[in-house]
């Protein structure tokens, strides 16, 4: 019987704790399909880059930050490393939200033409709807948003980690951080909270 992707997984840690530096390529390989779709779901936010950016790129150009990181950290658990997996990402989306949409970026000069009909944007939730995220204002919005919750004190940040871009629901949480679902739902509205705070009431898609 073949193992678990989470039971390879945890054996490529176990050895790249060990020192086999052979293991960080493996462990890479086999959350390549994970890291996808975390992936996917961080882009959804960032939907104008896609006239640059597809998701392959992103994925490629994050793969290679997490391949140097755990060059010099070596995450204990599979929680650790997922999360040292969505901030690689998270950089990689704020550097290219700069570089298209900052104050020298070129994206605010070329208009996006959505290919989706509004009926069906209609029937998509607020983050993901053009109207929402296709100006290069709410490109910058969105920047600053990741970078304020790259900023959220750590048990904050872990628990938006999974809610917001993992999309593990609060009780999956919980067992996942071994604690009561109402301390997940505790440390979730702190974040909101806090990041409402830093963005001056702009939260969006929250």
């Amino acid at each position: 019987m073949s193992e678990s992707p989470t039971i390879r997984l945890q054996h490529c840690l176990d050895r790249l704790q060990a020192g086999d530096t052979s293991a960080r390529k493996e462990l890479l390989n086999s959350a390549c399909e994970r890291l996808g779709q975390l992936t996917r779901t961080m882009l959804r936010d960032y939907r104008r880059l896609k006239r640059w950016e597809e998701t392959d790129d992103v994925l490629q150009n994050a793969l290679m930050r997490l391949y140097r990181a755990l060059d010099k950290v070596t995450p204990a658990t599979l929680r650790d490393f997922y999360r040292l997996a969505a901030l690689q990402i998270r950089r990689e989306l704020i550097d290219l939200a700069r570089h298209y949409y900052g104050p020298e970026g070129g994206g605010g000069k070329h208009q996006s033409v959505c290919t989706e009909s509004t009926s069906s944007d209609s029937h998509s939730p607020p983050y993901d709807q053009a109207g929402m995220t296709q100006s290069p204002d709410r490109l910058a919005v969105w920047g600053e948003f990741h970078e304020q919750v790259n900023a959220l004190p750590e048990e904050e940040r872990e628990v938006f980690d999974m809610l917001w871009y993992q999309g593990l629901s609060h009780s999956e949480a919980a067992e996942l951080l071994g604690v009561a679902t109402k301390t997940v739902q505790r440390r979730w509205h702190a974040a909101c909270r806090r990041l409402h705070a830093a963005l001056g009431g702009e939260l969006p898609g929250i």
